[in-house]
């Protein structure tokens, strides 16, 4: 921790940042794994569970890899989903120690992508970290113009 003196408003929009990061992961953890039930359903169709046989009673195709699909979409989906979580949840815990200022910054900026809860988070994260005030209390060197 730096032991540059932050204002007082600045250090209660760092706190709140801090706990709002723990709850948009925890949406994220949440809508991440939506795609559980489409995992669930290619592993039956891999297995042989879910039977998809073809009316005529010549498959042009392997059934085993449309279950292969969805077993590869859905996993990487939960995955991308709980990985974006999981950095949010430890920006949120970097927010609050005033630690890792690039890092609070790029999952600011991925965070912008998901509408609503993620694009308020990160373009209030990132107004807050650009401030000269918070980057020298994250021990970021400022940047002087040229």
């Amino acid at each position: 921790m730096s032991t540059t003196p932050l204002g007082a408003q600045d250090a209660d929009h760092l706190r709140l940042l801090s706990i709002f990061h723990y709850v948009v992961a925890g949406i994220t953890a949440l809508f991440s794994l939506f795609p559980l039930i489409h995992l669930v359903m290619g592993l039956a169709i891999v297995t042989g569970h879910l039977p998809m046989e073809s009316e005529q009673g010549n498959e042009p195709f392997d059934p085993r890899l449309f279950g292969w699909f969805f077993v590869a979409f859905a996993g990487a989906f939960i995955a991308g989903g709980l990985t974006l979580a999981g950095f949010m949840a430890y920006a949120g815990r970097c927010l609050a120690q005033r630690r890792r200022h690039v890092l609070c910054m790029v999952v600011a900026g991925i965070s912008c992508c998901f509408m609503p809860f993620g694009t308020v988070l990160g373009v209030f994260t990132l107004i807050v970290l650009v401030r000269p005030a918070v980057k020298a209390a994250f021990g970021a060197a400022p940047v002087t113009p040229a």
